[in-house]
Parts: structure tokens; sequence; C-alpha cells
């Protein structure tokens, strides 16, 4: 099994002028019970479906299978999806180790003003270099799940 081990921050700082790429991502949930969800997105020009199991204790490892499939079958699945869509831009921002990249989310509509970044580790107690735009971990806080920002968007938490 596919596992995938990230740690989450949130951002405090400016990052866009290190990125290189930007892509537009809108996903829906099938399933977003904590134990695993369920989730249709369309990246860019492709669509992908995702099955993401429960986290580790510390929130940072859990279970993750993922495939390619038509944006037209993620757009129809969309329809059976559950209330709340996520809609963001994925900034990549190359980390100064030269090793790692940082997936940079800013989100949009309900969750507007809310930019969270993660890096992707080959184990949970990998060192990295943090920018100087990172700011508090939030790894495995439920509430910045994008399954749970569908449910209790950063709107409300004002």
């Amino acid at each position: 099994m596919a596992q995938e081990i990230e740690k989450k921050f949130l951002v405090k700082g400016e990052f866009k002028a290190e990125a290189i790429k930007a892509t537009r991502i809108t996903q829906g949930y099938l399933c977003s019970v904590p134990e695993r969800t369920v989730r249709v997105r369309v990246k860019g020009e492709k669509g992908f479906i995702t099955i993401k199991g429960i986290g580790n204790a510390s929130g940072a490892a859990r279970f993750e299978w993922e495939k390619e499939i038509p944006v037209e079958e993620v757009k129809s699945l969309l329809e059976l999806a559950e209330p709340g869509v996520i809609d963001k831009t994925r900034y990549l921002v190359k980390n100064t180790d030269g090793v790692h990249t940082w997936e940079v989310d800013e989100f949009y509509g309900d969750n507007d003003g809310l930019t969270v970044a993660e890096i992707e580790l080959a184990d949970e107690n990998e060192a990295f270099d943090k920018p100087e735009w990172l700011g508090e971990e939030v790894t495995g806080d439920p509430k910045y799940f994008n399954s749970m920002l569908m449910k209790n968007p950063y709107k409300n938490w004002k």
C-alpha cells in the first residue's frame, strides 16, 4: 500500500515570487469520514480520484491511493459529492535544500484568506529547510484537512 508522509504549515509571508508552477484545483468528497476519505478533483486539465486512510498518531502519515480519471467523470462524480467544494490554487515552490518541493495552497470561496503549505517526506523525522514565509505547524490538526474545510470552512472560524 502507498503511504503519504507530509507536514503541514500555515503560511505567514510572501511565497509567490518563488513559485515554479501554479495550478487551479477544484475538488469534492464522496466520503469524508476520518477513517477514509474519497476525493475527486480536477487539477489543471486532469482528473483524479483519491482514497486516503486515517492518519497515524501525529497525523503526518496515512495510506493514500490515487488514480487519474477523465475530467468528465470527475464532473459527474462531483454531482454525487457531499455538500461543499474546495477551490484553490496550488503553487509549487522548490525548497532551498534542493530535495523537497513545497505545495502551497491558496484557498478561495468559503476558505478565502487561508493559505497552507505542505511538504512530502520519505520519513516522518526527515530534516528539511523551513523558508521564512512558513508559519505555525498544523500537521494532524483536523480543522486544516481539506475534507474538514469543506464542512467547516475558514470563514466560520472568525
